[in-house]
């Protein structure tokens, strides 16, 4: 008779060390125990246990689907089975035994560990697993190299004996959760073969707890990555405390470290004797002290090195510190460096805490965790909406938000009841925080997450939004059902590049029925509705756009680092090149007026003269009186590129389509540094070329070979796009823009205003509620007055946090003054500020330091500039510069590909750049790596002109830098290599 429980004390040495009846999980233990390796006690109730239990309910349960059933009829006698043994009672006599050992294990008022874990589907009894990787039948058990089964059975923590018997028969259950259920379908195994091991073990009482790997996940290199927190393990794994991350290098036995501020750890309720994890704060004394400390780190990694030796491949392991500094080994699973394509639960721990090291900000506290906060964003957004915006401003992007992404929901196949339920969450998907544009990501969370697809593109919209900590969101969709909604995604992906294509002509049809409207109110109002309505019915195209590069941007990544080894740096040199988008075109367009202006010696003398009076020289120039070719190129770049400009999606601010004389400030620098059109597209080319050569030295097989180039070329394309939709979205701001503005005119024509840009201070239906009857205020001048008092004392309030939790339930004026940080920048203490490396090259320079984007461009030439968020209008700053470094942005925001596109070395999402870096300081940018380098004094170069060399108008004393110009040392073009 086979034994339902066995114990390391009377096991023979075959059944616990047998995968195939207790699981990979428990296989990998025992031979861990055996090995010496401290493994708190366990014992396990075999597969076969599962059998028996499953056996005796057999009678009371439907019919067992007939082989050829359909899904519906398996998935209901599963449901039927999972029901069926959560609510049994174990046999009295394996009841009685595992008490028993349960006090064995962990003594009459102990802890233990219950976890559940899917055996090998048709192994032997004699599949060892101290070999797991060889074993083929391993590829479909829990936690095997291949396959782990992520997040498909359950764990239940801190149980004490009279949980026991529950916990047990839960697990169990788990065999035929709705999500392992259609997992396994998926794979092509039988549901209805499912068996479970249990293993109960003796709880840690962890006071810090880690997850280690013996490769780095995120590039597979040789460096042992540890994340560590306060606390048990769950908090690591699922993400829910505050992590610090540590790297040891083998070879040097170097230590280094990403700490952040803890406020939160995973534990037992305090009072508690037993019962499910929660979130615990940290000690304050604990809070800005390492988790663990350097000697701390080299023993866990020197224990993730033993196990992989012991195994033969890359490992990744749990672990625990108790109180007295003792380290206790929990699992051992083989590293899985790219998840896949079923997507990679939180709760196995490795793909998670691959990704996080790159995140250098801290999860500070809030006041309540979970749902009662309501957690608040603007990562992003504020290189659209920077600073405080008027009220104008904010009910227009609140319009663009609602209508776009109720088309994106629409076109992703999200039901029309569904969006119709949750319009009061499209309503709010930004909201207006004292002046400041923030995302409500309760809300994003909720509607994004009604896509499966979503899953597959969450950690990297979440680094893109710069979301960390308690504000996460939980994983909504198990692998299968994101499976099953794979050949949507790659429908949507075929009709992709038409339906671009579509959208572009539509849009280009929008902007010359703009130029027919006449000028009374009506037409006006008329014009605008049209448009916006048009627009809600196509614009999720853009972002359906956004979608997939992401999700062409992960599988370029994982190829990379799966056929290399090499980072993201080589992807991102093969995004350059290709044909140029709409922003590039702006940009190109300008260049050649300055290229024009150049040759032409009188008005680049004029240009170039700051006491030129710039509204009397343009008039000149558009009137021919400099040439013909200067005309016709002046007016053709305000007609087609006059509503790109700085802050150009803020309404309140002018354009040159309202001010063209602005155009001369913009293209000074480049008349200045004789930039032309033809060296900008060389140095284009000449990165790519760059990038594709490296390619063929790290990855020779032609095969492999044409596959990347083919996706990244596609990721290009998709870059190419998200420019050219993002510059008619510039477009669409810019006629709702010259809307309002010609009716604001009205307004002060008439008495209602006292001038036309007050309507900065009024909401769009304000306005026109004014004409066609619809406004509820009369006296808009004490509407406005009062406002704009509002927006002017926000404007000298301190800037808030990117990421910000405030107290749900309350009105926003009583919660806001209650906000705390959930984002914060760690300091580099090694010299080193790291984020994304976006554009390769190593440049060394002065800093820029820009807050206000209405810098003159001539300050930023020669110089790297340095900026919390850019946006599209920045163009011409990013052009003077010789490097950027900015605290936002992914390798999709607008700074990354416009870095790319100009070969200017470009690392994004730095946090607290513009605090640590002052102005005018000595740094390197390395591009490819993702570095910022404070240069010491002995690195600096020598700087001989600097008392003769005149101060530009307006610049600091630090001077930018005057080494001779022939490009062999640090210039005030920069120094490249």
């Amino acid at each position: 008779m086979t034994d339902l429980v066995v114990t390391t004390a009377t096991d023979g040495g075959e059944v616990l060390a047998d995968a195939a009846r207790v699981g990979n999980k428990f296989a990998r233990q025992e031979v861990l125990r055996r090995a010496g390796f401290r493994v708190p006690e366990f014992f396990c109730l075999p597969a076969a246990a599962f059998d028996e239990a499953l056996d005796a309910l057999r009678p009371s349960l439907p019919a067992e689907p007939a082989d050829g059933a359909d899904r519906a009829e398996v998935e209901s006698w599963c449901a039927a089975a999972r029901e069926a043994l959560g609510g049994a009672r174990l046999p009295v006599a394996l009841a009685e035994r595992i008490r028993k050992e349960f006090a064995a294990v962990a003594g009459p008022e102990g802890l233990v560990a219950v976890r559940a874990c899917v055996v090998p589907a048709g192994a032997g009894t004699d599949g060892a697993a101290d070999a797991p990787e060889n074993d083929a039948a391993e590829a479909i058990g829990e936690d095997s190299a291949v396959d782990p089964f992520a997040g498909m059975s359950d764990s239940f923590l801190y149980v004490d004996e009279d949980g026991l018997e529950d916990a047990v028969l839960g697990c169990w259950a788990s065999a035929f959760n709705p999500q392992a259920v259609r997992y396994r379908t998926l794979r092509g195994l039988d549901p209805l073969r499912a068996r479970v091991a249990v293993g109960v073990q003796r709880m840690v009482l962890g006071t810090r707890s880690f997850v280690a790997f013996t490769r780095d996940p995120r590039d597979g290199a040789v460096r042992r990555v540890v994340a560590a927190a306060y606390g048990i393990g769950e908090g690591v794994v699922q993400e829910k405390a505050d992590i610090d991350h540590f790297f040891h290098d083998p070879a040097t036995d170097e230590v280094t470290a990403l700490t952040v501020r803890k406020q939160w750890s995973m534990g037992l309720a305090e009072g508690a004797a037993a019962g499910a994890p929660v979130l615990l704060p940290v000690a304050g004394e604990l809070a800005d002290v390492p988790v663990l400390d350097d000697d701390q780190v080299r023993a866990v990694a020197e224990l993730a090195a033993r196990v992989e030796e012991l195994f033969g491949v890359p490992q990744d392991i749990e672990g625990a510190l108790t109180e007295d500094g003792v380290v206790h080994l929990l699992q051992a699973r083989p590293l899985v460096t790219a998840p896949p394509t079923a997507g990679t639960s939180p709760a196995t721990g490795a793909a998670t805490a691959g990704t996080a090291p790159a995140t250098a900000t801290a999860d500070a506290a809030t006041e309540e965790p979970g749902n009662d906060q309501v957690y608040w964003g603007n990562h992003n957004i504020t290189e659209s909406f920077p600073g405080v915006s008027g009220a104008l401003t904010f009910s227009q992007s609140r319009e663009f938000y609602r209508r776009s992404f109720t088309d994106l929901y629409r076109r992703m196949g999200v039901p029309e009841s569904w969006v119709r339920d949750n319009a009061h969450r499209l309503a709010r998907m930004v909201g207006y925080l004292e002046g400041q544009v923030y995302y409500r990501l309760d809300d994003w969370h909720a509607l994004h997450g009604q896509m499966p697809m979503f899953e597959l593109v969450r950690r990297g919209w979440e680094q893109a939004m710069g979301i960390t900590g308690p504000a996460r969101g939980e994983r909504r969709w198990a692998a299968p059902a994101v499976a099953l909604a794979l050949p949507r995604l790659a429908w949507r992906s075929a009709l992709h590049p038409w339906q671009v294509k579509s959208f572009l002509r539509w849009w280009d049809r929008q902007m010359a029925e703009a130029e027919t409207i006449g000028d009374s109110p009506e037409e006006l109002i008329a014009f605008y509705r049209r448009l916006w309505e048009r627009a809600g019915e196509r614009w999720g195209v853009t972002l359906v756009n956004a979608f997939i590069a992401l999700v062409v941007l992960g599988a370029g990544s994982v190829l990379l680092r799966r056929w290399t080894g090499e980072g993201p740096q080589v992807l991102v040199g093969l995004m350059g090149g290709g044909r140029e988008n709409r922003s590039l075109e702006a940009v190109r367009a300008a260049m050649g007026l300055a290229e024009l202006v150049g040759a032409v010696p009188e008005l680049r003398a004029a240009v170039l003269d700051d006491a030129s009076d710039p509204e009397q020289l343009w008039q000149r120039i558009v009137e021919g009186q400099h040439g013909a070719a200067v005309r016709d190129a002046a007016r053709g770049y305000v007609a087609r590129y006059g509503d790109r400009a700085l802050h150009d999606l803020k309404l309140e601010e002018p354009t040159p389509r309202q001010r063209p004389w602005t155009v001369l400030a913009l293209i000074r620098p480049l008349v200045r540094q004789g930039a032309t059109v033809a060296a900008s597209r060389a140095d284009e080319q000449a990165a790519a070329r760059k990038a594709r050569e490296r390619l063929h030295e790290v990855l020779p097989n032609p095969v492999r070979r044409a596959v990347l180039l083919g996706v990244t070329s596609l990721a290009r394309d998709l870059a190419r796009i998200r420019e050219d939709t993002r510059f008619c979205r510039t477009q669409l701001f810019g006629l709702s823009r010259d809307v309002m503005w010609r009716l604001g005119a009205e307004l002060a024509r008439t008495g209602v205003l006292d001038d036309a840009l007050d309507v900065a201070d009024l909401t769009v239906e304000e306005v026109i509620g004014a004409f066609d009857g619809t406004g509820t205020v009369t006296d808009l001048r004490a509407l406005v007055a009062l406002r704009r008092t509002q927006r002017e004392r926000w404007a000298k309030n301190p800037q808030r946090p990117a990421l910000l939790g405030t107290p749900a339930g309350l009105p926003l004026a009583r919660a806001l003054p209650r906000a705390s940080a959930v984002g914060k920048a760690a300091a580099a203490d090694d010299g080193l500020l790291r984020g994304i490396g976006s554009s390769g090259g190593v440049v060394r320079g002065r800093a820029k330091v820009v807050l206000d984007p209405s810098t003159d461009p001539d300050l930023a030439a020669g110089r790297i500039l340095v900026a919390r968020e850019t946006d599209p209008g920045w163009l011409f700053l990013m052009m003077s510069a010789t490097g950027m470094v900015v605290e936002r942005g992914t390798l999709l925001s607008h700074t990354a590909i416009t870095g790319r596109l100009l070969g200017v070395p470009t690392v994004v999402a730095v946090p607290g750049a513009t605090t640590a870096i002052p102005d005018g300081a000595w740094i390197e940018l390395d591009g490819a790596a993702g570095t910022v380098r404070l240069l010491p004094p002995s690195e600096q170069p020598q700087e001989p002109g600097d008392s003769e060399k005149p101060q530009e108008p307006g610049e600091s004393e630090a001077p930018v830098g005057t080494a001779p110009t022939d490009g062999t040392a640090t210039t005030e073009k920069g120094d490249r290599t």
